[in-house]
């Protein structure tokens, strides 16, 4: 039942990867750096200097630029003084020295509010993984920062929320930093994403998944099957297709970090419509406790019409995660292995993109890819995330190894009744 993936490429499907290069696009940092200064920010003078990927981002800079963000004035004393005693910055050393990824996402965590009420980060660990595990960051961060990863870094951030929900922009708005107008004419209010942002902003939120069909497979990490799956509430409620674990006994999802937790158990699944809900552990398989997961917000598909945009996120041929993009072809199709009728679309998906998201233009998920037709051209299937809704989503839930037997039980069952005269 791990084939129910219906099309057999003979080549990788071309898609779109959001794995960019350590070194940041000087054309990147152009723009970044621009939209900075639009939001008064950063202090443009005459132009934008050359050579932003090879300047260090000094602690000075960066530490100007968490002041701004934050909205406090405080002209009387120095920027560090101000940070240190806010709780933002720990470290004091050379204002000169290029600042760490580690150390800038630390303190822009903590301006954001990720820490409890004595102040304490809420997570641990290197806060610039943790920035994009959860979104803050749309690419990876390490070592010294240029210029140039400091005002992606921000600028990337601008339309992520506080830990009151408030997105950072609406807090410049709000502050008097930057106009409302300003913010939209760059494009921070539209509610429509782009592939770029739909990629940037939601992959965080999906997984790779691997499955195992016996404890020695996954003793030995010899996965029986590979698949997607994409996360809808912080505490780990993920969905995947039903048929992605189908006949396993353990599941495991690897985040766009690298990170790796296990599935603890199903909460609901649904083997003819092919979907399921699975919890995924906090904690991961280094001993890491996570407090929280990026997630993606269910639309359901009833709106969706002919001809609209629509973008998937997965992990086609278990190469890592990708982003595609094309039409709703239809809706409503009927398709003999699925109970519910699917939505076909020409957003490329291949074997290992089972369980992945298809996100609608304002980045809601509308269905759980799935398939394609073997003979067609771009004609892949989703199975509408509807069913999901409709779920208890608190339910005790059963082990994968309860969800297989039951699934066996009325194959068999059904199988007998068929024979009955």
């Amino acid at each position: 039942m791990k084939n129910r993936f219906l099309s057999l490429l003979c080549a990788l499907i071309l898609l779109v990867s959001v794995m960019p290069s350590a070194a940041a696009q000087e054309g990147e940092s152009i723009q970044a750096a621009n939209t900075l200064i639009s939001l008064n920010l950063v202090d443009g003078g005459d132009q934008v200097p050359d050579g932003l990927d090879k300047k260090p981002a000094e602690r000075a800079v960066a530490n100007k630029l968490l002041l701004a963000l934050s909205g406090v004035r405080d002209d009387t004393r120095n920027t560090i003084d101000t940070l240190v005693d806010k709780g933002w910055v720990a470290v004091t050393g050379k204002q000169s020295e290029a600042i760490p990824a580690d150390e800038f996402f630390r303190s822009l965590l903590l301006m954001l509010g990720y820490s409890d009420s004595s102040g304490k980060a809420v997570f641990s660990g290197d806060a610039a993984v943790y920035a994009r595990h959860i979104g803050l960051a749309a690419r990876d961060y390490s070592g010294p920062m240029t210029l140039g990863d400091l005002y992606q870094a921000v600028r990337d951030a601008l339309p992520f929320h506080d830990a009151v929900g408030k997105p950072l922009i609406q807090r410049l708005v709000d502050q008097g930093t930057c106009s409302r107008q300003t913010a939209e004419e760059l494009g921070f209010f539209n509610k429509e994403l782009t592939v770029r942002q739909a990629a940037d902003r939601l992959m965080p939120a999906v997984f790779g998944l691997k499955s195992y069909d016996t404890d020695k497979e996954y003793k030995k990490d010899e996965f029986s099957g590979e698949g997607s799956g994409f996360f809808i509430t912080p505490d780990g409620l993920a969905v995947t297709n039903y048929h992605t674990i189908d006949e396993a006994l353990h599941v495991t999802a690897t985040l766009v970090t690298g990170e790796v937790y296990e599935a603890e158990k199903v909460i609901y699944y649904d083997d003819e419509i092919d979907i399921a809900l699975i919890k995924i552990s906090q904690t991961s398989k280094d001993g890491v406790k996570t407090p929280a997961f990026a997630t993606l917000e269910l639309a359901g598909s009833k709106d969706l019409r002919p001809g609209d945009p629509v973008y998937t996120l997965g992990n086609p041929l278990g190469l890592g995660l990708a982003v595609s993009n094309g039409i709703v072809s239809a809706v409503g199709r009927v398709v003999d292995r699925y109970s519910l009728p699917c939505i076909m679309n020409t957003a490329d998906i291949s074997q290992g993109s089972s369980g992945g998201a298809l996100l609608n233009i304002y980045g809601h998920v509308v269905g759980v890819t799935s398939g394609a037709f073997t003979y067609g051209n771009n004609m892949y299937l989703a199975v509408p995330v509807d069913p999901v809704l409709e779920a208890d989503w608190g339910a005790d839930g059963f082990s994968f190894a309860e969800v297989d037997q039951a699934v066996r039980d009325k194959i068999n069952s059904r199988a007998l009744a068929e024979d009955i005269p």
